[in-house]
């Protein structure tokens, strides 16, 4: 893709006190995170993606919902790199989480109509967050994306 490079997102930036915003994340999504100043060094995380829990930080990866380079392919590849920073580290809107690594990874930088959480009862909410995050930054979608977000909206109660 023409352009894009993760470090055009500059992410994990400092969140005050020596945290960053990674270390933020983690400890607002776990249970009985321990600490080492502001590093996060265990804890438990429950991946809403797949239900999955993980207690080892090396299978915990943070989540952009709407991933960089989705983004990038969206419209951020016009902005400035303070707007690509501060998408890459908006703990504001429903775009950062601590989920298990296996499902991150999986997604990659796949938008919903390729791919969605394993766990079906994540639908309805990983569809409203996308179209939170998308909306907020006034990021297209395409016409397949659209058609998975209806469907995964539907399983809302």
């Amino acid at each position: 893709m023409t352009g894009y490079s993760r470090d055009r997102f500059p992410h994990w930036r400092s969140a005050g006190t020596g945290c960053d915003v990674r270390d933020k994340v983690l400890q607002r999504d776990g249970k009985n995170v321990k600490l080492t100043g502001c590093n996060v060094t265990g804890g438990t995380w429950v991946s809403w993606y797949d239900g999955t829990t993980q207690t080892e930080l090396t299978k915990v990866d943070i989540d952009h919902m709407v991933p960089l380079a989705n983004a990038w392919r969206s419209g951020a590849d016009k902005w400035t790199d303070e707007q690509r920073s501060d998408f890459a580290n908006d703990m504001e809107r429903p775009q950062l989480f601590a989920v298990s690594a296996s499902s991150n990874r999986s997604k990659g930088d796949q938008d919903p109509s390729t791919w969605k959480p394993p766990s079906q009862d994540a639908w309805c909410v990983y569809a409203q967050d996308w179209i939170t995050v998308k909306a907020y930054y006034k990021l297209t979608i395409t016409a397949k994306e659209k058609d998975a977000l209806s469907a995964m909206l539907k399983t809302c109660a």
